[in-house]
């Protein structure tokens, strides 16, 4: 995310030939979807590059995992090797776009982003029948994730894991950066830009963000059109706040410097508000970064997820040791606001 405030930077002095957004349309349906040992095979045949880590016997549950923005299906690899350990299956694919699915670097679109996501929960509800099912969302992936649930198409999932979901939207922005997003997406769509310089800090593992630097399948440049495509979906996830009525749990760090708090906290205030029906649960961690899931103190997360996963109204691993706050009232938004209150 740190890629939109970049080429808000260097927009300004470009004045070139008009140009709308480009995007890759949605397909006709062309195949039967499929899952292989390798590959999550969509609607229109386009072959999404599918990991899997499944425990030795029968999974208690399974988790569809969707990453965040720039990445694939790896980010997801030590949690999932340790929630394997403990019974439970994890499936993740790279969304098209990203790592190697087709058309890298360009936006598909967040209809055919959906799309993808109803597809897999079938098929992996086919092949683990009567076996819990849950959604994961890191970031954009959470906000595919809310915007693919719907009144009127419901995601039937057992439930919904949002970290630090992307829903910094226009709304939240300020005038100046909604024109320049706007100039960017017609005047220079094709150019690549890339958060060097912005001093933004997305995790406090050192270690796991220089391996991403060495990693080519994660997307080091972004085109401004794939930017404007992502703040539309982000756009679309704020929205939908108000009518996503799935059992959640969201996890946010209080030093996340990728997703603002200000629509994050106006996202949770819409979630907890009293006319929904199913269970919500927030949890804020006060030394946590965007990328909670690899952060140092991971495995603070991932036992939170797991104890979640196992009883919805448990009290919280990192709650009972103070690591995080559980807000569960509108009334205690301020402490999300300010963090160092929580402990």
């Amino acid at each position: 995310m740190s890629f939109v405030r970049s080429f808000l930077i260097v927009l300004s002095g470009f004045l070139l030939w008009a140009c709308a957004p480009h995007f890759i349309p949605p397909e006709k349906i062309t195949v039967e979807p499929q899952l292989t040992d390798t590959a999550f095979i969509s609607f229109d045949g386009s072959e999404l590059p599918l990991q899997t880590w499944l425990p030795s016997g029968s999974p208690r549950a399974v988790m569809i995992a969707l990453h965040g923005y720039n990445d694939y299906a790896n980010f997801i690899r030590d949690a999932a090797v340790w929630f394997s350990d403990r019974g439970i299956g994890v499936y993740a694919y790279d969304q098209r776009g990203f790592g190697r699915a087709p058309h890298r670097g360009k936006w598909a679109g967040q209809s055919a982003m959906c799309r993808d996501l109803r597809i897999i929960i079938k098929l992996v509800r086919k092949r683990h029948p009567h076996v819990p099912l849950y959604l994961l969302g890191d970031s954009m992936g959470g906000a595919v994730v809310m915007v693919a649930d719907t009144p009127e198409n419901p995601l039937r999932v057992d439930g919904v894991i949002l970290v630090a979901p992307a829903v910094w939207s226009r709304a939240t922005m300020p005038f100046y950066q909604r024109c320049a997003l706007w100039l960017g997406a017609r005047l220079v769509p094709w150019l690549q830009l890339t958060g060097e310089g912005l001093h933004v800090t997305p995790s406090d593992n050192k270690e796991m963000l220089k391996a991403l630097g060495r990693d080519p399948l994660v997307i080091k440049e972004s085109r401004i059109d794939a930017i404007c495509g992502l703040v539309n979906l982000m756009d679309a996830a704020y929205e939908a706040a108000a009518r996503f009525n799935s059992k959640v749990l969201f996890l946010y760090g209080a030093k996340d410097e990728i997703i603002p708090p200000k629509p994050m906290e106006d996202v949770f205030e819409k979630r907890l508000h009293e006319h929904f029906s199913s269970p919500q649960r927030l949890l804020v961690y006060a030394n946590g970064y965007h990328m909670l899931l690899r952060d140092l103190q991971a495995k603070v997360v991932w036992n939170d997820i797991l104890c979640w996963l196992s009883s919805l109204d448990e009290t919280f691993p990192s709650v009972r040791e103070k690591a995080a706050h559980e807000i569960t009232r509108d009334g205690e938004m301020k402490a999300f606001m300010h963090p160092a209150s929580m402990i």
